[in-house]
This record gives C-alpha cells, structure tokens and sequence, in this order.
C-alpha cells in the first residue's frame, strides 16, 4: 500500500514545480526578484490597458463585432441585402447592357441586342455587394467581393455563356475586407475600393494590379464611396458620423464631422445630395464650397388614403438614386417589414438648380402585389427624359420611363397623357426576369 510517507518532502518556500524528467519533478525558485515582479506588474497592466482600449474601440464602432455577412448587409446599398434575390446591379454607362449579382454569387450579364446571356462565376466570388462596369470600356466590370476584387473581362462579342475564371482579375490587400464598395473614376483609370473594416481608402491601378491605400484617422473604415461627374472629388463615407471629401490632384481630403450617422451622397455637376442614416430628410450642398449643408426635403411619415384603406409612407431612406441630367430623383424609403400599412416605397422627385435648387413631387413607384423595391438605378444613356429600373423583392427587375422635356414642364408620355402622380408598374413596361 502506498502512503504519503514515501513521498519525498515538499519543496521549501520560494521553489516553484516546473515538469517531470526521468521520474524526478523538477523545480525552481519562484519570481522573487523584485525586479522580475515588477516587470510582471507592469506587463498585466498593459495587457490590462490594451483589453480596455480594444472594448472602447469596439463600443465606438459597433459595426466591427459583425460577421463578414451581417457586414456586407448593414452597409449595402440593397435594401435587405440578405434575402434578395439581386444582390448588386449596374447599368453600361455607354451601351444598353447590365449585370445582375444575384444570391447565388453568380453574375448575369444582359444585353437586348444579344441571344446570349454570360453568367460569371468565380471561387472567389462569395457575397457580392456592389458591381460597376467601367467607363469608356466595352469589356470590364469590377466586383466587390467577401474577400477581394475581381475585375471581370467579358468579350462583348463573344458567344460563351460560361466566362472562364481565367477572365477575371483578382485583386486584394491584407486586412481590407469585406468589400462592400466601389467606384471607377469617370476616365477609367482608375479604381477606388472600401470596406467598412479598413481605415484605407485603396486606389487600385488595374492594370498592374497594385494599390496606393489613402488613410486617415477616424471613421472605423469607409464603407460607400463616390466619384464627382467631372473626376475632381470623391466623397468618403464612414461606418461613424463623419465622411471626407477628397480632391483628387493632389489627393488630400475635407473632414466633414458636423453631421450624424453615416451617409451616401449623389452628385450632380453643381450640387450633391445628401442622406444620412436614421434621418428622414435630405440635404443639399456644395462639394467645391463652404462646409453648409441646407435641408431640401423632409420624408417624415405621412398618411394617405388609397381604395385598399390607409398605408404610411415615409420614414427612413435607404437610398437615391439621381438621374444624369439632373432632372429626376428617386428615393428609396424603406418602410417597416412588420406592418401592412408601411411599405418600402420609391418616392420621385422633380428636381431644378435654376435660378434656385429646388425638389417638386414627381410621384411614386409601385410594383404588383407583394413586391418590394429592393434597389434602383437611373439608365446613363435614356433619350427621352429618364429610365429608372428597379430590382424587386419577387427577383423582377422593370424599367420605369420618365418622359419629360426638362425640369418642372410636364410632358405627355406614349398614351398621350401627362404624367400622374401615383405612377404603377405593370405588364405594359417593359420586363427583364431574372
């Protein structure tokens, strides 16, 4: 039988065990330098003071504590990114052609003057926030990826339904992920990204797949950005209650602290718009001038009368969408998911600059029963006033046209009659399914 007294004695004061060899526990004599102790002291208390610095960072910036997935639905630019069915959509800025991501990462291209419809797929094309074709290219579209970039090359004259990966650049830089936005400079050289995660704006050369990364202090990432028409600025926006505007000869920026919560601006050639998150208004400034901003239109919730009862409209923007002659704003209000009586409506705005700025009620956009809208986007190109289209919650995606001859004069569309106030999409526009 075994018993304490053939243990050998324990270790005198000061001596720590340290392991076993060759049947022996082994010791040392224990931290009593003092030296050693208040090294030990010292290096709790950084390991202290860093764990404090790191929750008070993440008590600022929220948004760091979500997954890749929650990330890239809380700063894109669709509204419920995580159950729709087109997750990203973009006009050709100079042909009648567009890509639609869609929830399975894949990426179909239409044209109405091809039989072929590419679909892009890549393995590292996961969780698509944001696609952009660029400008005075017949070929390349930039993908905003989980993990990366990719700068597709599509042969418009090409009869393959099935690009290979071969035909995508993959472009990427440590810690700068999720991507959820992107933006090509109007000339097409080249090609800014943000992710809401990085503090560093990348300004990508495409060509020799290289970045410079523009950083500043503050924000906790950037997460939208936005070239001006005429390429001279480019807005910022952070996850906080700041963004930056940035002139881009020389490269440096304007911090524009004063407003609160996040942004997304639209630019036109002498204004730009403003929305910011959790705010029911939209405001007006100059990029190239003092740091004023003007309210010029209030979204507060409002009740109207329809034959179906009484529905709410108003509230919270999700986004806008501005045409390129300046003349038609649309605005993506979101609604509450909850109740019947608030839906995501797209409210549309007549817009003018001269002799003042000034928005004027156009009307609003409806789909058929039980449709949402989820994103929209005006045609670069329309002819005959403005071409919104919107992607759908059902997966539909319609062109709505606006026919007008110029800022505040009615215009009568193909029927003959002026333009109503409540506008409705129906099977006599025209219909693209996904």
């Amino acid at each position: 039988m075994c018993s304490l007294a053939l243990f050998p004695p324990p270790l005198p004061a000061g001596q720590t065990t340290l392991c076993e060899s060759n049947n022996e526990l082994l010791s040392r004599t224990s931290i009593d330098d003092p030296q050693k102790q208040w090294l030990s002291v010292t290096c709790g208390c950084i390991l202290a003071l860093l764990q404090k610095v790191s929750s008070f960072h993440g008590s600022l910036f929220p948004h760091l504590a979500l997954s890749s997935d929650n990330m890239i639905a809380e700063f894109s630019q669709v509204l419920n990114w995580s159950d729709c069915v087109v997750r990203a959509f973009a006009w050709h800025p100079h042909t009648d052609k567009f890509a639609v991501a869609l929830m399975d990462d894949s990426i179909k291209i239409y044209n109405p003057k091809s039989a072929t419809t590419p679909t892009l797929k890549h393995r590292l094309q996961r969780n698509v926030a944001a696609v952009q074709w660029k400008p005075l290219c017949a070929s390349a579209l930039a993908v905003a990826c989980q993990n990366c970039l990719l700068v597709w090359h599509v042969d418009p004259c090409s009869l393959s339904t099935r690009p290979s990966s071969g035909c995508a650049q993959v472009l990427s830089h440590p810690g700068h992920s999720p991507v959820t936005s992107i933006a090509w400079s109007p000339s097409g050289s080249l090609l800014l990204s943000a992710s809401p995660t990085d503090t560093a704006m990348m300004v990508w050369d495409v060509a020799s797949e290289s970045c410079v990364p523009l950083q500043r202090v503050g924000g906790g990432g950037v997460s939208f950005l936005s070239w001006s028409p005429d390429g001279s600025h480019v807005l910022a926006s952070t996850p906080a209650a700041l963004f930056r505007v940035w002139e881009t000869r020389m490269w440096t920026c304007e911090r524009w602290p004063c407003l609160k919560g996040r942004c997304q601006v639209k630019f036109s050639y002498n204004w730009c718009l403003l929305r910011l998150e959790k705010h029911q208004v939209i405001y007006k400034l100059t990029y190239k001038g003092p740091q004023a901003a003007a309210v010029v239109a209030d979204l507060s919730e409002t009740t109207f009368k329809t034959p179906d009862g009484e529905i709410v409209v108003g509230g919270e923007i999700q986004s806008l969408a501005w045409d390129p002659t300046g003349e038609r704003l649309a605005v993506l209000l979101k609604g509450d998911p909850h109740a019947t009586d608030r839906p995501a409506i797209i409210a549309v705005f007549k817009t003018r600059s001269r002799p003042i700025f000034e928005l004027l009620p156009c009307g609003f956009v409806q789909g058929e029963a039980g449709a949402e809208a989820r994103l929209m986007q005006f045609h670069p190109n329309f002819q005959h006033g403005a071409l919104l289209t919107v992607c759908w919650s059902s997966g539909r995606i319609t062109h709505v046209p606006f026919y007008f001859l110029s800022a505040g004069i009615p215009h009568c569309g193909l029927s003959g009659n002026n333009t109503q106030s409540r506008i409705t999409v129906n099977r006599c526009d025209e219909m693209l399914y996904v």
